[in-house]
């Protein structure tokens, strides 16, 4: 992580910038886009009306100190809302000024092609002059001037500018490792790279104008809940104009700030005022975990999938097959066969030859052999080896090796044929290995299960969340490391077209699925996915397929991207729920305070024993400014988010944010009371 993604929830710089902000979002055209809070604001308006008709000498609406203070409190209600979206915006805008620092105007060097063949002349032009397209190069200690893919050489870069990471990346021409990204370093080697996006529309671009919320759209969840406010506003609406003849029927004269106060009292003033900080910060919360989300909509998404597709290699296994054990021959000595593998394994620079080496113990330079030719793997012979002093060795696989010395006419053991069998049931590949055309042992090669990975597929299933592993192997190789990972489900030998078919089925059946990749051939799933999780290495293809990036490069991510998600949803659900419960106690606070002259028999329901109507109300309305503020840090931190049931979820919901919405403004509200009587 960076250290930006480590500040503190109130710095100083943040929240003066924040300040100023919520005076600037009073203006009427901003404060529309939120209904809840632009009738706050409306009344606050009118509240500031009845302060002006006071003073001109009206009687009947109470003193001016007393409408004075219900204006105040209420330009403070709308100051505290503002506040929240502001500072979850602050904290965006902090963090694209970090990324920006990284998109200084850098020197490219640019070649030309002509044909298929570069030219050597290298023209020195500013990166805002590159167009898609362009080519240019880079060498040790130049910053990769704008996002592109490795077409020729390989490199280390150190992308810690974006990932805040510092561990270098090997990236590579001709691979789904070839992507780089503008305001990164080229530590060592040669690389020419193809633009691939246009100057001011790069990934680091797109990633400024996100965090700064330039680009976000309310998400249809949060549209959703908007719209269910805007009822329960125009419900109170309705209710608090009706007061007005019962008023009068009773003889009650009801002054205009206590129609204002029960009326933003009555509407979910609190969800309403920090609706967009949650939603703000729920993007906020998946950068900081390095991850870019395109749209709230994708972070959103993430918290209701319900099947998760994710590759094996790298994902649920290591990444490199490592070789586990080897079985010699009858009648063929152990030390010989490990002398046959450590020699047709010397020019084999692939994991997996590295680790037989490793797994034999020996070094290879006590074998004395002179002349070696070393014949290297191709994916026609499906084999490699070694020609020295009249002896050949081949190492490979199973049929590649059975052929050769079918050719030769010497049979097959079937002790190694057992054995290979039973390698291939367990999961692992069997590279045999043979001696002048004789075979002498099988090696065992398995791919390494990551530590924990059994333990996160519980995790997401107590989610809810079905799990799909994607391997290119054979069902039975596939089957065994799907039951050993803890996976729900696995596609083995699997086409890019078996990915999409799949994804395409679970979507039929009504269900959200997300899908991780970084190669070319996976963007048609991608794109597909409801969420699609493309890695920052990736091709260009991939990372504009999905509607995610992840910049560690971490196919894991997934898991906590879903998290992510799921903590948004929930934030969301339980401030709503605390919102509408403390609504209850605001109503036995003002209610009772406006006919219990009139009518006595409502002091039943004056259950906190409030001083007076006036106490009352200003009691009520203080708490319903001063408790935005409290749970900003809850809105903008989240909900710690627990994998259990929806329903268990619901009943701790309603327990805790429901109950304690109720228990909570009774309490408040009579603390406040108690001070206010005091000045009145």
């Amino acid at each position: 992580m960076t250290n930006q993604n480590k500040k503190s929830l109130f710095e100083w710089p943040l929240v003066k910038e924040a300040i100023g902000q919520s005076f600037i979002k009073l203006n009427p055209k901003i404060q529309f886009r939120n209904p809840v809070m632009f009738t706050v604001e409306i009344g606050t308006i009118i509240m500031l009306a009845v302060c002006i008709w006071v003073l001109a000498g009206e009687q009947s609406q109470g003193s001016f100190a007393y409408n004075f203070i219900v204006f105040l409190v209420l330009f403070i209600t709308l100051l505290f809302a503002n506040f929240a979206e502001a500072l979850a915006e602050a904290r965006g805008k902090a963090q694209a000024a970090s990324l920006r620092k990284t998109r200084e105007e850098t020197p490219a060097k640019k070649v030309e092609l002509m044909g298929e063949i570069f030219m050597n002349e290298v023209h020195i032009v500013p990166s805002s002059a590159l167009r898609k397209g362009d080519y240019f190069i880079c060498d040790a200690g130049d910053i990769i001037p704008i996002d592109g893919e490795i077409v020729e050489g390989i490199a280390t870069i150190d992308e810690s500018a974006i990932t805040g990471e510092s561990a270098p990346v090997i990236r590579e021409a001709g691979g789904d490792k070839s992507s780089v990204t503008g305001g990164t370093k080229v530590l060592s080697g040669h690389i020419k790279v193809r633009v691939t996006t246009e100057a001011g529309e790069s990934f680091l671009d797109k990633m400024i104008a996100l965090v700064e919320g330039a680009s976000r759209q309310k998400t249809p969840n949060e549209i959703a809940l908007t719209i269910l406010l805007a009822g329960f506003t125009l419900v109170f609406v309705i209710v608090c104009v009706t007061l007005q003849p019962f008023a009068a029927y009773a003889k009650t004269p009801i002054p205009v700030a206590a129609y204002i106060s029960l009326f933003v009292c009555l509407i979910p003033t609190t969800i309403g005022g920090l609706l967009s900080a949650i939603g703000i910060s729920g993007m906020d919360r998946a950068l900081r975990a390095n991850v870019i989300a395109k749209s709230g909509k994708a972070v959103e998404t993430a918290g209701d999938l319900d099947t998760l597709l994710l590759d094996k290699t790298g994902t649920i296994t290591i990444g490199n097959r490592k070789a586990t054990h080897f079985y010699h021959a009858n009648g063929v000595d152990e030390k010989h066969l490990i002398r046959c593998v450590v020699l047709s394994s010397l020019a084999d620079e692939t994991p997996e030859g590295k680790s037989i080496i490793e797994l034999a113990g020996v070094n290879p330079s006590s074998y004395q052999i002179s002349n070696p030719r070393f014949i290297k793997f191709t994916a026609e012979t499906r084999s490699s080896g070694i020609d020295y002093d009249g002896i050949q060795i081949r190492k490979g696989a199973y049929d590649a090796i059975r052929n050769i010395v079918a050719k030769a006419g010497n049979d097959f053991p079937t002790e190694i044929k057992t054995e290979v069998d039973e390698i291939s049931s367990n999961g692992g590949t069997p590279l045999v290995v043979a001696e002048n055309n004789k075979v002498v042992g099988v090696v065992e090669l398995q791919d390494i299960i990551k530590t924990g990975i059994s333990e996160r597929f519980e995790r997401l299933r107590k989610m809810g969340v079905k799990t799909v592993m994607v391997t290119g192997d054979n069902p039975l190789t596939a089957k065994y490391i799907a039951e050993k990972a803890g996976v729900d489900d696995f596609i083995a030998e699997a086409k890019p077209e078996d990915k999409m078919a799949y994804i395409r089925k679970e979507q039929q059946n009504g269900k959200l699925v997300a899908m991780m990749g970084d190669g070319t051939n996976d963007a048609p799933a991608l794109a597909q996915a409801d969420v699609g999780v493309a890695m920052n290495s990736g091709t260009a293809a991939a990372k504009e397929a999905g509607n995610m990036v992840d910049l560690d490069n971490d196919p894991t991510k997934l898991i906590e991207i879903v998290e992510i998600g799921k903590q948004l949803l929930m934030t969301r659900g339980t401030l709503t729920t605390f919102s509408i419960a403390n609504d209850v106690a605001k109503y036995f606070a003002i209610v009772p305070a406006l006919f219990i002259v009139s009518i006595p028999a409502l002091r039943g329901l004056n259950i906190m024993n409030l001083h007076s109507p006036q106490s009352a109300i200003l009691s009520a309305v203080i708490f319903n400014a001063i408790v935005i503020p409290l749970l900003i840090p809850l809105a903008l931190r989240g909900i710690a988010y627990k994998p259990i049931g929806a329903s268990a979820l619901l009943r701790r919901n309603l327990f805790v944010y429901g109950l304690g919405g109720i228990i909570v403004p009774f309490i408040g509200i009579k603390l406040i009371d108690i001070i206010v009587s005091i000045f009145m």
